[in-house]
């Protein structure tokens, strides 16, 4: 791959993350403070996420790989994005605000989907060229959090800004990108995409528990990406996205620590690890405050052992388990059960705990983070007594 292809490729992961970086884990503290939002209305918001990533596998793999060159696509939905991104900034009423995010998620789901389409079809080896250019996102968060900490923007309409400003850019940007012609001979189906094929997986009893528990792990990932910001912010921390930031670093170093993880534990300590991980980063978002700091400060940095310990091993096992054969049909059954069906849930959950525990407008955050603490807690228990397999071996 030519060293040009690459630098392109790594602006496209790193222009599109700085867009989702910028509104995602500050809308909850926009929508409480600008619109006067209910927890139910913040949780609907982020659920909107959700059901756009349902959406998103079907546009992408029945549509967009069929007919039409990604890059094109993707700049087209850009170019929408960013318009429909300039409405969102104009909202006050949190109803309708629902209405605007779920159709902007809807050009933004997909737009993730075609970026790594389109790196993987350019890349010369996957395994070897990937990576850098993957974490660009990751590096874009990171930048874009910390210029909106730097700048206290987070709970104000310049979110929303920024991510049409950079969206617009993209979009016409994504024009120049290396050609990814439609691929006609495809014959994706809605079986392939919803990952039927894969059930048959759930013979083992292993990976049965590990789909119900990757499902389950979701309901309170969706409380930290709701309601950390916001909890931080009531906890008298400053400059809560600088600081947030810290978990996606920590998201690189645990990342890199991964293959010996796994030469050491095992895929099923690496996977409690990551579960155990979750409990007390919650417990460290409840009692933390002013006083005790130091517990936020944890909560935030063990981001990167609850994800990448738990979902990126689990995507690892995932690929092992099923083979050749199932590998696609899996890794999509995963997609939507987790980031659709089990975030959504749980961006609704967050919105409901969080009301039960707010009177006269003061949130109760001990309590609210809990109820995400014994759901991993109980996930944990499940885990530990009925999954046996602790090798990552491929399928026959």
């Amino acid at each position: 791959m030519k060293n040009s292809t690459r630098f392109q490729l790594m602006a496209m992961m790193f222009l599109l993350y700085f867009i989702w970086g910028s509104w995602y884990g500050q809308m909850s503290k926009y929508m409480f403070t600008e619109l006067g939002a209910t927890g139910v209305q913040v949780g609907n918001a982020y659920a909107a996420f959700s059901i756009a990533m349902i959406i998103a596998p079907f546009f992408v793999g029945m549509i967009a790989d069929r007919y039409f060159a990604a890059q094109k696509v993707l700049g087209i939905l850009n170019i929408a994005g960013a318009a429909i991104l300039y409405v969102l900034s104009e909202v006050k009423d949190p109803d309708t605000f629902f209405w605007v995010i779920l159709a902007y998620c809807i050009t933004f789901a997909p737009a993730m989907s075609l970026t790594t389409s389109i790196a993987m079809q350019q890349v010369t080896n996957s395994e070897k060229d990937f990576p850098a250019i993957r974490v660009m996102g990751t590096v874009a968060w990171i930048a874009v959090t910390n210029i909106i900490g730097y700048y206290e923007i987070g709970g104000t309409a310049l979110i929303f800004k920024i991510s049409m400003f950079t969206a617009a850019f993209l979009g016409v940007y994504s024009f120049f990108l290396p050609d990814t012609p439609p691929k006609p001979t495809s014959h994706t189906s809605f079986s392939d995409i919803l990952g039927l094929d894969a059930f048959k997986l759930f013979k083992d009893r292993s990976f049965a528990i590990f789909f119900i528990s990757s499902l389950l792990i979701c309901i309170p990932l969706s409380f930290y990406y709701a309601m950390a910001n916001p909890s931080l912010t009531d906890s008298g921390m400053t400059n809560v996205e600088n600081k947030m930031s810290l978990g996606q670093a920590s998201e690189v170093v645990f990342m890199l620590l991964i293959p010996l993880a796994f030469a050491r534990f095992g895929v099923k300590w690496m996977l409690v690890v990551g579960l155990i991980a979750w409990i007390i980063r919650f417990i460290g978002f409840g009692y933390g405050d002013a006083s005790s700091e130091w517990l936020l400060y944890l909560a935030i940095v063990l981001h990167g052992v609850c994800y990448d310990f738990f979902f990126v091993t689990g995507q690892i096992y995932t690929d092992s388990k099923a083979g050749e054969q199932y590998r696609s049909s899996a890794q999509g059954l995963i997609s939507i059960a987790t980031y659709g069906i089990g975030m959504g849930i749980g961006s609704w959950i967050s919105g409901v705990v969080a009301d039960m525990y707010t009177v006269d407008g003061v949130k109760n955050w001990t309590s609210i983070w809990m109820v995400p603490a014994g759901i991993a807690a109980v996930v944990l228990v499940l885990f530990v007594l009925f999954f046996r397999d602790n090798k990552v071996k491929a399928a026959a």
